[in-house]
């Protein structure tokens, strides 16, 4: 009978592209089969909406260049939250976007999906993602811990019986989890991540100079001169937003010291949820983690000195993975290309 299975997954792979998709509250990136990474866009949709419902506009990177600047019947939605879907429909829209841009709409196939999705993710959520997909144009829906799928992108060896820290910091969540056998040992996941730190600056700029900026401008500023750890030399930059007091646009210099000082609440929470992960390790394992140190993923993760401050706080070794950004979709991928592998990692949806 497996046999007989394999025959016809061999015959089907001829005829569609097979995709994995890591469908993150920041970005959602998309692996075909033979091709690799096709798409790495914003997980933001544009829609109108009026008497007559709801009209998708824009996906992507497109939609986000609307985020704060669209007129009233024109919402610009992030339909993934910590996560999880929040919006179904607007989720679904996006999905099939982002399936038909990759998917040669010429084959007679529809192609099978690999789903990342948070660990300890709900009954409800994973019904919501395959069903998503399935409205998408998948023939089958496979889902993986976005944990299992980031320690395969780092290039872990998963299937061995030793112990390997992985942590995923990501948009919405930071999943931190031990791995061994092809299995999760233990994991830790907690609603921080990019997002929280942004937010986090946002309320910096409100409570010490009174000005307003959008969610853009405080990503920016993270990127540029954000830092988890004191740094050799201090960074500046000029911010622009709206003074509250007197309602017009204004500039003011910050630096990398108070950013750092504003983003200690979200980079706390990671840090904490790393000793969680450390506490509830058998012993043998970790004494691997000793040996290994921890293996950080995620865009979350490109933080500036986030490793040192984890290494302080730890006393364990911390390695960046070779392309933290694509290490989850790129696992799936992985996973994908290797059926047998697959089977072993991939939850029941």
């Amino acid at each position: 009978m497996e046999c007989a299975e394999d025959v016809l997954n061999w015959f089907y792979s001829l005829f569609s592209n097979d995709l994995a998709i890591d469908l993150g509250t920041a970005n959602t990136k998309v692996y075909v089969k033979g091709k690799g990474i096709v798409s790495c866009e914003p997980s933001v949709v544009a829609v109108q909406k009026d008497s007559r419902g709801m009209r998708v506009l824009a996906v992507g990177r497109d939609a986000k260049e609307m985020l704060g600047k669209t007129p009233g019947n024109i919402v610009a939605i992030r339909p993934m939250k910590g996560g999880a879907i929040a919006d179904f429909a607007v989720t679904e829209a996006m999905l099939r976007y982002f399936v038909n841009r990759a998917h040669n709409r010429r084959t007679l196939v529809r192609p099978r999906i690999i789903i990342c999705v948070p660990f300890g993710i709900t009954e409800v959520e994973k019904r919501a993602v395959k069903e998503s997909a399935e409205s998408a144009g998948a023939r089958e829906v496979y889902l993986i811990e976005e944990p299992m799928a980031a320690a395969i992108g780092a290039g872990l060896p998963i299937t061995e019986p030793s112990g390997n820290m992985i942590v995923d910091i990501g948009g919405g969540t930071t999943e931190v989890a031990v791995i061994s056998l092809s299995g999760i040992v233990f994991s830790k996941s907690v609603k921080v991540g990019g997002d929280k730190m942004d937010e986090a600056i946002i309320h910096h700029m409100k409570r010490k100079y009174n000005l307003l900026v959008g969610e853009r401008t405080a990503e920016r500023i993270k990127c540029e001169i954000g830092t988890a750890f004191p740094m050799e030399q201090v960074l500046t930059m000029e911010v622009k937003g709206r003074d509250l007091l007197q309602g017009i646009p204004k500039p003011v210099v910050v630096n990398s010291d108070e950013v750092r000082d504003a983003l200690t609440e979200p980079v706390g929470s990671i840090v904490d949820a790393i000793r969680t992960a450390l506490e509830g390790t058998p012993p043998e394992l970790s004494a691997d983690i000793v040996d290994k140190g921890i293996v950080m993923t995620g865009g979350g993760s490109q933080l500036k000195n986030l490793d040192k401050l984890i290494r302080e706080e730890t006393g364990l070794p911390v390695t960046a993975s070779d392309d933290p950004i694509s290490a989850v979709v790129l696992g799936a991928g992985k996973a994908l290309d290797e059926i047998d592998l697959l089977k072993e990692v991939t939850i029941p949806a």
